[in-house]
């Protein structure tokens, strides 16, 4: 799948993204981020292999469904959200690892024809403890469809090395 997708905002990070670090990620922080628009071979593709529920995989059914049409999987719409996520947001250099993610929330539904972007907000950042030269960032991700209403909320955590990389004491 090939991608391209832009700054939605007049904003961005002062450093390019391979060349992000931890402190880069300045708590309050907010930038936006996409558009990818969501096809009805996508929507039936991922759900025929990973999701086969009626309302994702039955055009005709899915009409008589309580969404009264065709959605995507939100598995499927996370994974938009993690396309973008990576493209834009998450450091190609320091990143090391996630520990997961918190608070995932559906929120309305992804139909064909939807564009998908995101907002991010860096809500916390910190030094690790036991690890000195990487610090952990939380940060809230909204995904927003084209009338700028959210889709799916989630906070993601990710472990970033620092710039100043201090030794292990």
């Amino acid at each position: 799948m090939t991608t391209i997708t832009t700054t939605l905002s007049d904003t961005d990070f002062d450093a390019p993204i391979q060349d992000r670090y931890f402190e880069d990620y300045v708590p309050g922080s907010v930038y936006a981020f996409g558009t990818l628009t969501i096809t009805q071979r996508q929507i039936l593709c991922f759900a025929g292999e990973f999701d086969p529920q009626s309302i994702h995989t039955e055009p005709e059914a899915a009409g008589n469904g309580p969404f009264e049409g065709l959605i995507a999987s939100g598995l499927h719409t996370a994974g938009v959200m993690m396309r973008l996520y990576v493209d834009h947001y998450l450091s190609k250099v320091a990143s090391l690892a996630s520990p997961g993610a918190d608070r995932l929330r559906w929120i309305r539904p992804v139909r064909p024809r939807d564009s998908l972007s995101i907002r991010t907000t860096i809500e916390k950042a910190r030094v690790s403890c036991s690890r000195p030269d990487r610090g952990i960032v939380h940060t809230a991700v909204e995904v927003l469809n084209q009338h700028d209403e959210p889709v799916l909320t989630l906070t993601m955590i990710n472990i970033l090395l620092r710039r100043a990389r201090q030794s292990r004491r």
